[in-house]
């Protein structure tokens, strides 16, 4: 009777409800106790009052340069265009409007993460295979899509990293949070950026670290890393990437200030990141395709959000242009309007670029 006894109570401890966490203020700190702005369809109101003070609701991405993109664009109904970078959609969809139920729009991404989400997002707004084909692949193999699509009338590549990736501490994208040092866009493929650091000689790293972000600390930052991994520490996480750079820069004898190893910090995660997916290489691949999947008179916008992308993208419309193949290109990069840098503070890196298929 007692044995019968305690074995009710330890089933009445194990199935006991469980409360969620409570949702602490406006805008809590830790990403599983944002519940309701990964939720937005159920709290609307909490995610307008976080994108009112300018911030991005967890588990969500704001388009940048919408406006300028659709002016530039020029898409009309009937017409067959390209998202080289699905993300969250938010470009996509707005494409989408603007043909109106006829044509139709291809869209590309790595991430087979948030493609499924992204997807169902949009079906559920009544955009199906009719209208949208959705691959999951890189966007350098525009010239295999093209096959399936033909020449395209407009193109869009939104070169930035998705929000709801960054704010996700499970990919390792962010040096704030506590994660696994990933950075991988597709966690499938490739080795993550733990394990790329381990093969990395320190002078590899410096070059990574200037050639990928401009890094100026960028020797001092690649010997730590280096020295740390030879002694047998392991670098396995986002914070202790994160205190090893920080560790070097405070050793410098003229002190740093907290403002520039977080920029440190940040510059070097960008790096790491870029080198992981090969980001470079794969841009530039896809810079040397497009002429040849744009129909005449086709029409190409690139968003670049730092100054290695941006070189590349000038550098390729440049050359294009001087060849007679593209009739016209932007004379300078558009940049966000103060008023949507100041609400989206992710928008103020973005430089926007443009090219006609001659």
């Amino acid at each position: 009777m007692h044995l019968r006894h305690n074995m009710n109570n330890s089933d009445n401890k194990e199935t006991k409800h469980k409360r969620r966490i409570r949702y602490k203020g406006t805008h809590p700190k830790s990403y599983n106790e944002k519940y309701k702005e990964l939720h937005p369809d159920k709290y609307s109101e909490t995610v307008a009052k976080v994108i009112q003070k300018g911030s991005t609701p967890a588990g969500m991405h704001r388009s940048i340069c919408v406006n300028e993109i659709l002016e530039f664009l020029q898409i009309k109904p009937g017409q067959t265009g390209l998202d080289a970078t699905l993300g969250y959609g938010g470009h996509t969809l707005e494409m989408l409007k603007c043909l109106d139920s006829k044509g139709h729009l291809y869209a590309l991404d790595v991430d087979p993460i948030e493609l499924p989400l992204t997807r169902e997002r949009l079906l559920s707004q009544g955009f199906g295979p009719e209208i949208l084909s959705i691959r999951q692949m890189n966007f350098s193999d525009i010239d295999i899509i093209s096959l399936e699509s033909g020449p395209l009338n407009f193109i869009l590549a939104d070169l930035g990293v998705s929000s709801m990736q960054i704010d996700n501490p499970d990919r390792g994208f962010s040096f704030k949070t506590e994660g696994p040092l990933d950075l991988r866009l597709n966690p499938q493929k490739g080795i993550s950026a733990a394990e790329r650091l381990k093969t990395m000689s320190q002078e590899e790293m410096e070059g990574m670290f200037i050639e990928n972000s401009d890094e100026p600390n960028a020797e001092v930052i690649a010997q730590a890393i280096v020295s740390a991994i030879r002694q047998g520490r392991e670098i396995s996480s986002t914070t202790s990437l994160r205190q090893v750079i920080t560790d070097a820069l405070n050793s410098i004898p003229q002190k740093t200030s907290k403002e520039e190893i977080k920029k440190s910090c940040q510059r070097c995660f960008q790096a790491l990141r870029i080198d992981v997916n090969s980001e470079l290489d794969v841009l530039y691949e896809f810079l040397e395709k497009l002429p040849d999947v744009l129909a005449p008179g086709g029409r190409v916008a690139i968003l670049s959000f730092h100054s290695g992308e941006d070189r590349l993208v000038k550098k390729s419309f440049k050359h294009f242009f001087r060849e007679g193949i593209y009739s016209e290109i932007a004379p300078t990069p558009i940049r966000p309007s103060g008023e949507e840098c100041n609400t989206n503070s992710r928008a103020r890196s973005a430089k926007l670029r443009w090219a006609i298929k001659a």
